[in-house]
Formats: structure tokens, C-alpha cells, sequence
């Protein structure tokens, strides 16, 4: 059960001021949410960790279990949603932890509405730098990576949709993403595998893929199999009927190891990237030139990008990140998980707009500062 609210450190208010000087303007969204709207964004693992209530008239709620989704929320909702906006927070979310108290302090910033995502991206970088600062001396660990270079390697590839589709969500799950890419390894399926109707759906809308389908199957009198409904099934059929259909070449499967492979500093990492490319005849100049942007703004607001970590690999524990994805761990090893994390999550706002009904693109890259482990890293908890 959440316990009593966590009172705030010294140190937390201290964080607080350091964002209000840099410009975020603090939130105070709701505690309950509904819990609809969080399942759908968050994923499943945290999905299972939320704490459930519902109102007077049954309606499902939740209690906030991080701040994004409901400061986004209240952006998109609000008078400003088509205007820039810097926010901050401070303040208890809610989730299960095993051998934890399920309430617990967090901290963090978001841009929204930026257009310049480079220097959008360099600024909450440069911010989570300066506020880890504000708990610990000890060495600090910046690790970064980028969704945007796997994604426009998958599209220089010319693979097909529902590859792409599948190996974008795998990316986060390395074991999955490995099968996924020794299965894509292998040569296509010799004999029937519904060719035609597969010919017919490649390319077309997903959710209009999924709709034929499932009208098909209504059709021949499938409602339901081992509990699966008919838009289960059919969601299965289009996605393993498809992947089963085609392979890639061995060359171009050396060119995905190859650059999921690189571990190196950012710097390395773009000029490593650009000769693969090169060499592979691929086109990733837009996504590797946003790589080298933000790498020089990231120097010229004074970060060591030669102590900085950079792997293709690296994604976090959402979906919805779109291109920049890092993390601040303690380099004395006091603390064991990640002191800061975040990313560009461009995804996650096209989706709430999309559930909110509202005609909006909103830019969106910030992180969370997890304050207990902060304190732990600074010897100070």
C-alpha cells in the first residue's frame, strides 16, 4: 500500500529552485488518473504496478504512477498546447515496488512544443548534468543512445512494413530483437503462407489490415479461439504470416550487427555510423547528422562527450521514445540503477493527442530525477 507522502530533503528543494532559475515552470497535476489512458501509454510492465481505484459512478482510476503523462495531459489540454512550454515537478508517484514503500518522491523536467529537437535534447542533457550535482561530487556515468538511428536503419534497409513495425518494438528487448533478427536471417518461406492475401494488406493501414481480417474470420463463423477474440487472431495471423515471408540478405544482416554493435562515445559513434553507411549504400544522413548536432551543442554547453558512453543498443523500458534516450548513473557505484533517465518520447504525445481528439504535433524530450537514489549516491541516505 502507498504509505504517507515522503517529505521533501533539503536537497530536493534545492533541485527545485535549480529548475525554477533554468526556466520550468513547476506542475501540479492530479494524483488519480484514469487508468485507461495510463495502461495504453505506459506498457505493460508498469501497467501492472499501478495503483487501481474507481469513482461514484465506476469509472477506473489510478493513482499517477510518474509525472509525464499527466503534465503532457494537462499541456495538451490547456490554452497554450500550440506554444512551446518548459515544466518541472516535484512530488509523490505511485507504483509497487517489491520490498518498497509504493509511494515515493520524483523529480523532473519536460519541453514541449520545441522545434529546434536538437537543442531541445543538449538542454535537459546539460540540466540533468547540473542537477545531479546538486546531491553528489562523486563521478557521474552519461550514458546515451538514439531510437532515431535504429529506426532509419530499418527504413534504409526497405524492409517490409511489418518488420519494421515488429523490430521497432522489439528494440527495447534485447533477447526478442535478437531472435527477431536470426529469424529475419533466414531465407523466406518456401510454399503457401497466404501470399495473396499478405500482397494484398502489404503497405495498407494497420488498423485497416486488421479490420479485413477480422471481418473474414466473423465471415467463416471465428469469434473466438483459446479466449482470443477475432481482432487477436487476426492481429497474429497479419504479423506472423508476414514475418514468416521474407529474409534479408547476409551482407545486409552483417550491416544491422555491425551498427547495433558499436559501444563507444558519442563522437566515435557518428563518424563510425557514417562510414557503415557509406559502405552498406544506406541512406542515414538525416538521422546521423542529428546525432552530430546535438553531440556539438552538447560540447559547447560543456559536456564531456569523451567520458560520455554511446551504444546503438541502448533503449529504456517504454516504447514510446522517438530518438534521444540517456541515462546518469554513479560512477562510485553507491547507487546500482540510474539516477536520471529520459529521452525524446515524440511518440507518446502523438498518442495522447490521437486519444484526446485533439489536431496537434508536440515535440516532447525530458527526464525524471529519481531523488532517493540520489541521495544514496551522494552518501547521504
Amino acid at each position: 500500500m502507498p504509505t504517507a507522502t515522503t517529505s521533501l530533503s533539503a536537497l530536493d528543494i534545492s533541485l527545485a529552485a535549480l529548475l525554477a532559475e533554468a526556466g520550468f515552470v513547476r506542475a501540479e497535476p492530479p494524483l488519480l488518473m484514469p487508468a485507461d489512458l495510463v495502461r495504453d501509454l505506459v506498457g505493460e510492465a508498469l501497467a501492472r504496478r499501478l495503483y487501481l481505484t474507481t469513482d461514484a459512478d465506476g469509472a477506473e482510476l489510478c493513482l499517477r504512477p510518474d509525472y509525464t503523462i499527466p503534465v503532457v495531459q494537462a499541456h495538451l489540454e490547456g490554452p497554450n498546447a500550440r506554444e512551446a512550454a518548459a515544466y518541472s515537478y516535484l512530488g509523490p508517484v505511485f507504483r509497487h515496488r517489491a520490498g518498497m514503500a509504493g509511494e515515493f518522491n520524483q523529480a523532473g523536467i519536460e519541453l514541449l512544443g520545441r522545434t529546434d529537437r536538437e537543442a531541445a535534447d543538449a538542454e535537459v542533457i546539460a540540466i540533468a548534468l547540473k542537477a545531479a550535482r546538486v546531491y553528489t561530487d562523486g563521478p557521474l556515468q552519461l550514458v546515451l543512445g538514439d531510437v532515431g538511428i535504429f529506426l532509419s536503419l530499418i527504413n534504409a534497409l526497405g524492409l517490409p512494413a511489418v518488420w519494421r513495425r515488429r523490430l521497432a518494438k522489439d528494440f527495447r528487448r534485447s533477447g526478442m530483437l535478437a531472435d527477431d533478427l536470426r529469424r529475419l536471417a533466414e531465407p523466406a518461406a518456401q510454399g503457401p503462407t497466404h501470399a495473396g492475401l499478405l500482397a494484398a494488406l502489404e503497405g495498407s493501414d494497420p488498423k485497416a489490415a486488421r479490420e479485413l481480417v477480422t471481418d473474414l474470420l466473423s465471415i467463416a463463423g471465428i469469434t473466438t479461439v483459446g479466449g482470443r477474440s477475432a481482432a487477436d487472431i487476426a492481429e497474429r495471423f497479419l504479423e506472423q504470416a508476414a514475418l514468416g515471408s521474407g529474409g534479408l540478405a547476409a551482407d545486409k544482416v552483417a550491416v544491422v550487427e555491425q551498427v547495433l554493435g558499436l559501444d563507444t562515445d558519442p563522437v566515435s559513434a557518428e563518424a563510425q555510423l557514417r562510414e557503415i553507411a557509406s559502405r552498406a549504400g544506406l541512406d542515414m544522413t538525416a538521422a546521423i547528422n542529428r546525432l552530430a548536432e546535438r553531440n556539438a551543442l552538447l560540447v559547447a554547453a560543456g559536456v564531456d562527450l569523451s567520458a560520455a558512453k554511446f551504444s546503438t543498443r541502448f533503449g529504456r523500458d517504454v516504447d514510446y521514445y522517438t530518438g534521444l534516450v540517456f541515462e546518469i548513473h554513479d560512477g562510485s557505484g553507491r547507487a546500482g540503477k540510474p539516477l536520471v533517465g529520459g529521452g525524446r518520447y515524440d511518440r507518446l504525445t502523438d498518442m495522447m493527442t490521437a486519444k484526446l481528439g485533439l489536431d496537434l504535433k508536440v515535440p516532447a524530450v525530458g527526464c525524471a530525477f529519481w531523488v532517493e537514489r540520489l541521495a544514496v549516491a551522494g552518501g547521504r541516505a
